[in-house]
């Protein structure tokens, strides 16, 4: 029998509220196990703006844990020594802050900054495919992920400098081919940039310390093998295009978390069975092997998973690693014909893609390209769900059940503290105002005139920490060195070629629209700080398809800029989706502009995660419609909208 290898870094993905409530999370899951950390930012920290901002207001500790300035972060890592950890920050636009931060709070318990080890994810490529968290534009952003490289070859040799995304690729309808050429795209972009900034000696060993973080979905059996064709094609690239030599240099390292765009609202404890078969796509075959796994909670459908939530999932991590005898075998899947033959598929079908992107000129000159492919796959993955050529169990298929006791009673989903966002801007006020103003303003001055200047921008951003400034500050400093960023939306103004079952709905548009004596004018609108775009994107589409005029600005809008622009476009009906848990409060601001603006008769649905006590609340302040995730018929939405048009017509006349 061989022997048992070492287990992959058992993480939960978590962060909330505040650092302290956070802090106390870290601890509780180390105790139960977890082998390494992986924070969770929240929005106005991800995006770079204090948590008493315009658009922080009701995002703050919502989707993670606000981060402001040094205090935070002595909080949020307090009783943790940094020096014996591995952590993981899911940070990407303000990943050189953060990590200037981490560093800071670091030297404060007086640990070796060389010995910390770690990863910021620092791929701002998939922000503007997929997430939207980004603050500057494609060429400034790649030049602060490559600052972020060279300042940890010189200063911490054992930090991986970034974590190339493909998770929120395949989250936002990627196809696996899609998946693998984009994230090896990226990875090219940023090896390209960092030729220039370390030595042809050092280069070899930079990448080998660029690591991936991947989403593994429910196909088990493609997954797999897509793991296996990133490590033949990192290999490839690595040494064609690289000329690295050395095979541990040319070695796939990569995190997951399995897939959460297939976690279901209906019958969620069905959920638990999905996750597991995921996780087993990247961790049987060991050549392929994750060497970090995060698992989502059961019931993230439906809101914030509780710690018992978490701790299940982190169970199921422990019993496949020391219970089963998974870790005494070598590779299960080498010379199986038919693994070899997916295998070879995929990675055509991804050399294929990146030839595109390559004679385009790279990542970064396809953005656009790129986003277009996204929402495109991801419409036509939601029209096989809608049509049942794809089959969702709970969905579309077999939806009669037994409630589940598991999702009874007040206490079956966390939900955030309604203080907390009170309390962090009280924190917030009181750091600003015991500071040493002048030493904040001189470390910001120089830390502008890095960023101007091409220097590397971590040194500045380290004493800009110890001074004392806020991730708010640092934002507005890289904001006025590089100006600011409007991603694509992928929402081509062009009606696509998927007609199929559309023409009862086209011809309803038409006959309002007649009525209406100009097409019905549909505002799509994304307020706040929330980058999902996936959702909005796709009622877009079906929404032009079926012959609406469309307004689609795309992410990050404020309720007053939303309201401005259905005055502007005389919208008949306006659409708002936020998934990060913000609905009420950017509703409520919504709807009192909306009421100043004249814009009453007007009617506001909404889309999110939403629970139905939310819902209620919602519709009880005028909102016309609430849909969540369990509303997958994007058609019966549609004809939902035109029956709204017409009834607040009907009602005007």
């Amino acid at each position: 029998m061989a022997r048992k290898e070492t287990p992959w870094l058992f993480r939960t993905y978590a962060g909330h509220s505040t650092a302290a409530a956070s802090n106390a999370l870290y601890r509780s899951n180390l105790a139960k196990g977890q082998t390494g950390l992986s924070v969770a930012f929240d929005l106005p920290t991800q995006t770079g703006y204090d948590s008493d901002h315009e658009l922080a207001r009701g995002e703050v500790g919502k989707v993670g844990v606000p981060v402001n300035h040094l205090g935070d972060m002595r909080a949020l890592f307090k009783d943790i020594p940094l020096e014996q950890m591995n952590t993981s920050m899911t940070i990407n636009a303000t990943a050189p802050w953060l990590l200037a931060l981490y560093i800071a709070v670091a030297e404060e318990q007086g640990a070796d900054v060389a010995a910390l080890q770690g990863t910021v994810q620092n791929d701002i490529i998939k922000e503007y495919l997929s997430r939207g968290t980004y603050i500057a534009p494609p060429k400034p952003s790649l030049r602060m992920i490559t600052d972020v490289a060279a300042y940890t070859q010189k200063h911490l040799p054992k930090w991986n400098p970034m974590n190339i995304c493909s998770y929120h690729l395949q989250e936002a309808g990627a196809t696996p081919e899609q998946e693998l050429a984009f994230a090896l795209a990226t990875a090219c972009a940023v090896l390209d940039d960092l030729k220039g900034k370390v030595s042809a000696h050092d280069f070899p060993s930079m990448v080998g310390r660029i690591s991936f973080f991947v989403n593994a979905g429910i196909r088990f059996v493609t997954e797999l093998c897509k793991m296996r064709a990133f490590v033949d094609l990192w290999d490839e690239i690595c040494l064609t295009r690289y000329g690295i030599t050395e095979a541990k240099y040319r070695r796939f390292r990569y995190g997951v978390q399995v897939n959460s765009l297939g976690l279901t609202e209906q019958q969620p404890e069905n959920n638990v069975y999905r996750i597991l078969i995921e996780m087993l796509a990247v961790t049987l075959s060991k050549n392929a092997r994750a060497r970090a796994v995060q698992l989502p909670a059961w019931n993230e459908a439906l809101g914030l998973p509780r710690p018992w939530d978490q701790q299940w999932s982190l169970r199921m991590q422990q019993i496949l690693a020391y219970e089963t005898d998974l870790l005494e075998y070598d590779d299960l899947f080498d010379g199986n014909p038919a693994i070899d033959r997916k295998v070879t598929a995929l990675k055509e079908g991804a050399r294929a893609e990146l030839a595109q992107i390559d004679a385009m000129g790279g990542a970064v000159a396809a953005i656009d390209y790129m986003k277009g492919r996204l929402v495109e796959a991801n419409a036509e993955r939601i029209a096989k769900i809608e049509s049942k050529e794809t089959t969702v169990v709970g969905v579309n298929a077999w939806v009669e059940t037994t409630p589940s006791p598991l999702t009874a009673g007040d206490g079956s989903i966390m939900l955030s503290d309604p203080k907390a966002e009170a309390d962090q801007i009280t924190r917030l006020t009181a750091w600003r105002e015991t500071r040493d103003e002048t030493a904040v303003q001189a470390a910001l001055t120089a830390l502008r005139a890095a960023a101007a200047s091409g220097a590397n921008i971590m040194p500045a951003s380290i004493a800009a920490a110890k001074a004392g400034a806020t991730t708010g500050e640092w934002g507005l400093m890289v904001r006025a060195a590089f100006g600011e960023y409007r991603a694509p939306t992928g929402v081509s103004r062009s009606p696509s070629n998927r007609t199929e079952g559309l023409e009862p709905i086209r011809e309803a548009v038409q006959t309002l629209s007649a009525k209406l004596g100009r097409p019905l004018k549909f505002l799509v609108g994304k307020p706040g700080l929330d980058g999902h775009s996936n959702g909005a994107e796709q009622i877009a589409a079906r929404a032009r398809d079926c012959g609406m005029d469309i307004h689609y600005e795309g992410i990050r809008l404020t309720p007053v800029e939303i309201v401005a622009a259905a005055v502007e476009q005389n919208a008949h009906v306006i659409g708002l989706s936020i998934l990060s848990g913000s609905h009420i409060p950017l509703i409520r601001d919504t709807l009192q502009k909306m009421r100043e603006a004249g814009l009453s008769g007007v009617p506001l649905v909404v889309g999110g995660i939403i629970p139905e006590d939310d819902a209620r609340a919602l519709r009880a302040m005028g909102v016309a419609a609430v849909y969540t995730p369990k509303d997958f018929e994007l058609n019966r939405i549609m004809l939902d909208i035109v029956g709204l048009v017409d009834k607040t017509t009907l009602a005007a006349e």
